[in-house]
């Protein structure tokens, strides 16, 4: 199993971290912005990240990747089988992918990847508004959200967890890291995640190329 992408998109990242926690096998090929890799482009026409290749079959969005792992995979329920789980685990994802990282996105991009990636100044007043105006609601309510088991849904990892975590690494990338003092249950929660196997080897990767 393929997946094409980079592990410092949060999209990418959550289907790598996904995949290590159901123990499956996948191997990054490394596609980046105007990737020409015509087995990405035949996986993703639209040049959306990740992408998938399985044998003959592929798929492009993180969300459908996931779905489609677990249903071949589905031992460890990472997606629960109860409808109110279920809806919820859904939502968590959705909500991660659009709200968490958007405001995240502003503040990566554009002081991330403009200047180091792309060699040209970012939008530093976008990043700083979006960290002042759109992130405090997110943590604020997510503050409000961790139950005393440490999971979002239920009491074991799901998607939720994977999918919440990954957008939050670039954030802290971004360096804006959560504030464990006015933000305790978050910190905490995030803490326990990102220090997950699954999550790493990535991470700590991630650091050393931003730091080269």
């Amino acid at each position: 199993m393929i997946i094409f992408g980079n592990s410092m998109s949060p999209f990418v990242r959550k289907v790598l971290a996904f995949a290590a926690e159901k123990g499956v096998a996948v191997e990054l090929v490394v596609a980046g912005l105007g990737s020409q890799d015509p087995d990405f482009l035949a996986a993703s026409p639209f040049r959306k990240m990740p992408a998938l290749k399985d044998g003959d079959y592929t798929l492009a969005d993180s969300s459908a990747i996931v779905q489609y792992i677990e249903a071949l995979h589905p031992d460890p329920a990472l997606i629960p089988a109860d409808p109110k789980l279920r809806g919820k685990t859904i939502w968590f994802d959705e909500f991660a992918d659009t709200i968490v990282t958007a405001a995240g996105g502003k503040m990566f991009f554009n002081r991330v990847v403009a200047p180091r990636f792309l060699k040209r100044e970012g939008d530093l007043a976008a990043a700083d508004k979006a960290e002042a105006e759109e992130l405090p609601p997110i943590l604020d309510w997510l503050e409000g959200q961790i139950p005393a088991s440490g999971f979002l849904v239920g009491d074991a990892l799901t998607l939720a967890d994977i999918a919440v975590a990954s957008p939050f690494v670039n954030i802290e990338h971004a360096g804006c890291p959560v504030d464990g003092a006015k933000y305790p249950k978050l910190g905490a929660y995030l803490t326990a995640i990102h220090a997950r196997p699954s999550y790493t080897r990535m991470i700590a990767g991630e650091k050393r190329a931003l730091a080269a």
